[in-house]
């Protein structure tokens, strides 16, 4: 009997042939600096655990202190009976600390991302999207079925030329950004995309997932970063990353969040979070306000490993945050770098097509807080040895 699904085997052996074919990495300690990976203990440079918090005693504190109150689960989604105190009390403090009206958590950044432009656009409406812009937005802007009109990376001109060529057009228009992007770790034109979007009465969106916790005063993101607040009617932004736990939430108006309770799809039908995830979460946020020092540490130890890559000899892109990418262009070269650097003692994430284009292949790191100078240093150093004898380096 034939196997209608052989064209997947047929792919993973042609991913293994051209080199492009990852095996998933086991985890086998906490998420820290320093961590245990398939039974090697490697400096991480492969975690969103900007500032450390994953392992923070006040979040495991509170994760044990809700799990021994509550118990291990919500039991249901938030609008059947999984609406806990913690919930609520989790988007009271987001809404805060963001300066905004209200705040809606979901189960992660993609179903907040993909949730939230779905739920607001249809078929008769435009999207004016960056490039570059993440995955889950990609997603929720098919979702939706609006119009997409894709505008170069951070060409604040190309957007508003386009929203500008919309305005006969029927429909709501959504302009949405990053606030850093992923791949190459620089910072979105928030200023200039905030002035084409009010000029041309456009919704603005903008996700701070890589900016939460690490830019903006505590860590409150771009538009803290760039003054804007009032001016961004919608910030997505993550628990999973810089919080150190797990989900997204949306802020804005409480007019924009309570029609989210009743159309983000994600949120309808998605079981609420653990109580032990709510929890650490809020504790989080109560460091974020208390330790401003982590994210001072963070920026320090993301200019040291920066400067050392490129005096190095090593092409950072276009970096201006922790995010710092090794440009190497051939992505199977890239993933035999990362494998390489593994071997040495550091784990580093090889990427290519499609995460980025063909032909800018490269490995990525994130520093945390958390890093000491001593690790950084072996770091640069398996760094530049593995690239020379792999010829990234020259000379």
């Amino acid at each position: 009997m034939s196997n209608p699904l052989a064209y997947l085997h047929d792919q993973l052996e042609q991913w293994k042939r051209d080199g492009t074919y990852q095996r998933l990495r086991v985890l086998e300690s906490a998420s820290a600096a320093e961590s245990r990976f398939d039974g090697k203990n490697v400096i991480n440079l492969a975690s969103n655990n900007y500032l450390g918090l994953t392992t923070h005693p006040k979040l495991c504190a509170a994760a044990i202190a809700a799990v021994n109150r509550y118990g291990a689960g919500s039991g249901a989604v938030r609008t059947i009976s999984g609406t806990m105190s913690l919930h609520l009390d989790l988007e009271r403090r987001i809404a805060t600390f963001k300066r905004v009206e209200a705040c809606v958590v979901f189960q992660s950044g993609f179903a907040a991302n993909a949730g939230t432009v779905s739920a607001i656009l249809g078929p008769d409406d435009h999207i004016v999207s960056d490039e570059l812009n993440h995955a889950s937005i990609i997603d929720g802007c098919r979702l939706s079925r609006a119009k997409i009109h894709v505008f170069a990376h951070k060409d604040v001109a190309a957007a508003e030329r386009i929203l500008a060529s919309l305005a006969g057009a029927g429909g709501k228009k959504l302009l949405i950004s990053d606030g850093v992007f992923s791949m190459d770790g620089d910072i979105g034109p928030l200023p200039g995309l905030v002035e084409a979007a009010e000029k041309h009465g456009a919704i603005m969106m903008v996700d701070d997932a890589h900016a939460s916790g690490v830019l903006g005063r505590n860590g409150r993101g771009t538009v803290d970063h760039f003054g804007l607040h009032g001016r961004v009617h919608i910030q997505v932004g993550t628990l999973s990353k810089a919080i150190g736990v797990l989900g997204g939430y949306v802020c804005g108006s409480r007019d924009l969040i309570e029609f989210l309770y009743h159309r983000a799809r994600p949120f309808l039908f998605s079981t609420s979070h653990p109580p032990a995830v709510a929890a650490a979460c809020l504790a989080a946020f109560d460091v974020l306000e208390e330790e401003p020092e982590r994210i001072e540490a963070l920026w320090t130890n993301a200019r040291y490993l920066k400067q050392g890559l490129a005096s190095a000899g090593f092409d950072t892109g276009i970096s201006e945050t922790p995010i710092t990418p090794v440009m190497v262009g051939d992505a199977a070269l890239a993933h035999r770098f990362s494998r390489e650097l593994f071997e040495e003692g550091v784990l580093a994430t090889g990427i290519g097509f499609p995460t980025v284009a063909q032909g800018k292949a490269r490995v990525r790191t994130i520093v945390a807080a958390t890093h000491t100078r001593g690790e950084l240093d072996r770091a640069l150093e398996i760094f530049s040895r593995v690239g020379k004898r792999l010829e990234i380096l020259r000379g």
